[in-house]
């Protein structure tokens, strides 16, 4: 018997030149004194010795044959094997002898694997014969392969797959690449297209079939900051005219109902005509109309009353006026119907206000008037000045009632009485958003600029941005003012110029923890601000300037 791969190689009982192998083809010889039946369904290979070769074993010896070795594995034969696998002639030499001692162990290992592999089914199972017999068929063609000339056809197939991947290559090669994208710091400036190379030869070259790619303009591919800004201001901050028109009708209405009813109910208070104002009639509201002033004007009489400011006053508020009652020597106390609300000979604006509010709260009948004016009005308990929430099918309306000291001549200041808070409550706010809205006119009519329209930009950026919000319209007509005044160009093409200059001057203010109010420098508007809103606020302003379209 023969040992390959530790399995046996036994000559059949009909032909005793034949020896068949239980398994696949290894190098191992061996031999064992019990020889077992074939495989039928794995015996595939087929040995045919020499003449006269015979095998070291008891009773093992090849037929002598005068037949041409071969071997055959699955019925596809083998001619001249490899005398490692089945060629085996010679004496039995002392060499032999010696190193039979030293291969006991492996016959021992070889003996383990024949029974292992001999009984394939039943050590390793249905899924393991499988196994093996797909792995003999495996080396079956490996053998084929190598043994067997190659046809005609494959050489062609492989020169045909050859030429075709150069040509692949050849065409990946000649592929151009398409140009990176600018980073997003440049996107205001236009896009600066390839030039050709200096080391490039002229003239026409063979470089086989290139595809140019599609170039297309930069305009399409991006828009300017001074675009962008265009269509936010137009999509963000252009009040239709119809909602406008809508909101002046009732602030319109409501002042006259207001107006009615306060007559009616103080008739010994001579209030002035109700008149509604605000950034809605000055073209200064961005967004939505939904905020309206409505002052309630209070008739002084001439000559007996004085204006003091507020920083000779014990307050040293240069925010505030205090109104002083004179000449108690020729009209003594009780012949203005204004003097019930003083106090210590000032008008106090804490006692009317107070008066107003419960008015406002309890005695007005606003369901009724609502219903004649086809909306509902509520008065507004959480505010610190008399609110009224006024809400309409088509939008939702705020109108502030203040009372207000108007000025007796041109220059007097125009003075509201605002809750304050210290020795400030007995003084009257001075109100500078008729100033200040009067300039940015002036100053619009004078060049035809886009003042305005940059305090409306400004305005809806931090209405709609949660950081920005604590900077009202007070804080940016400041820096407007002050951008208006020290700058000449207010085209519509510097327009996104002076929006970041003015972002600039928000920030250096912050920084300083100081913003002027420009009629009164010694007003500073940033003063109220703890240190945790100027540092959220210079963060929002500062990541503005480094990317000003995220704030759009």
């Amino acid at each position: 018997m023969v040992i390959c791969s530790g399995h046996v190689l036994r000559r059949p009982q009909t032909d005793s030149s034949a020896w068949y192998l239980t398994g696949s083809l290894s190098l191992h010889l061996g031999h064992t004194q019990h020889p077992t039946p074939p495989n039928p369904k794995l015996s595939g290979l087929r040995a045919e010795p020499e003449p006269g070769a015979w095998w070291p074993g008891k009773d093992l010896c090849l037929s002598k044959r005068p037949a041409v070795p071969s071997l055959t594995v699955l019925g596809s034969p083998l001619v001249n094997p490899s005398p490692r696998l089945c060629h085996f002639t010679g004496r039995r030499t002392m060499a032999e002898f010696s190193q039979k001692r030293g291969k006991q162990r492996d016959e021992v290992l070889g003996g383990t694997l024949d029974f292992l592999l001999a009984n394939a089914r039943l050590v390793l199972g249905v899924g393991g014969a499988a196994v093996l017999g797909i792995a003999t068929l495996a080396v079956k063609r490996l053998i084929d392969r190598a043994t067997s000339p190659r046809d005609e056809d494959d050489t062609k197939g492989d020169s045909t797959c050859l030429e075709e991947s150069w040509k692949e290559l050849s065409l990946l090669k000649a592929t151009p690449r398409q140009q990176p994208r600018s980073p997003p710091a440049a996107l205001s400036q236009p896009l600066s297209l390839p030039g050709p190379s200096p080391a490039a030869p002229e003239g026409p070259t063979d470089t086989g079939p290139q595809m140019s790619p599609p170039r297309s303009s930069p305009a399409l591919l991006c828009l300017t900051f001074q675009e962008k800004l265009l269509a936010f201001e137009r999509d963000h901050v252009t009040i239709p005219a119809a909602q406008v028109a809508l909101a002046k009708q009732l602030a319109t209405d409501i002042a006259l109902e207001l107006q009615a009813y306060l007559r009616n109910k103080f008739p010994e208070l001579p209030f002035g005509a109700l008149v509604p104002s605000g950034p809605l009639y000055d073209g200064l509201q961005a967004g939505a109309a939904d905020r309206v002033r409505l002052l309630v004007p209070l008739a002084l009489e001439r000559g007996l009353w004085d204006l003091v400011p507020g920083l000779d006053t014990v307050a040293r508020d240069p925010r505030c006026w205090a109104v002083r009652r004179t000449q108690l020597e020729f009209r003594p106390r009780g012949s203005s119907p204004w003097d019930r609300f003083l106090v210590g000979g000032y008008l106090s604006p804490r006692v009317p206000l107070e008066l107003l509010r419960k008015a406002l709260a309890s005695s007005v009948n606003w369901p009724a008037i609502g219903g004649l004016l086809g909306c509902l009005i509520r008065p507004s308990v959480a505010s610190e000045e008399p609110l009224l929430e006024v809400q309409h099918e088509r939008l939702a309306l705020s109108v502030a009632v203040l009372l207000a000291v108007p000025g007796a001549a041109a220059g007097d200041p125009v003075l509201l009485a605002w809750p304050l808070e210290g020795l400030a409550g007995s003084l009257w706010l001075q109100d500078w958003y008729p100033a200040e809205a009067a300039r940015l006119r002036a100053l619009d009519a004078r060049d035809a600029g886009a003042r305005r329209r940059l305090l409306r930009l400004l305005c809806g950026v931090c209405r709609g941005h949660p950081a920005l919000a604590r900077l009202d319209q007070c804080h940016l007509s400041q820096v407007v003012l002050r951008l208006g005044e020290a700058e000449a160009d207010w085209a519509e093409a510097a327009l996104g110029q002076r929006f970041l200059q003015a972002l600039e001057a928000l920030v250096l203010g912050l920084e300083r923890a100081s913003l002027p109010r420009h009629f009164n420098p010694a007003v500073n508007l940033f003063g109220g601000l703890r240190a945790e809103d100027i540092d959220a606020l210079g963060f929002a302003l500062y990541s503005g300037l480094r990317a000003p379209e995220r704030l759009l």
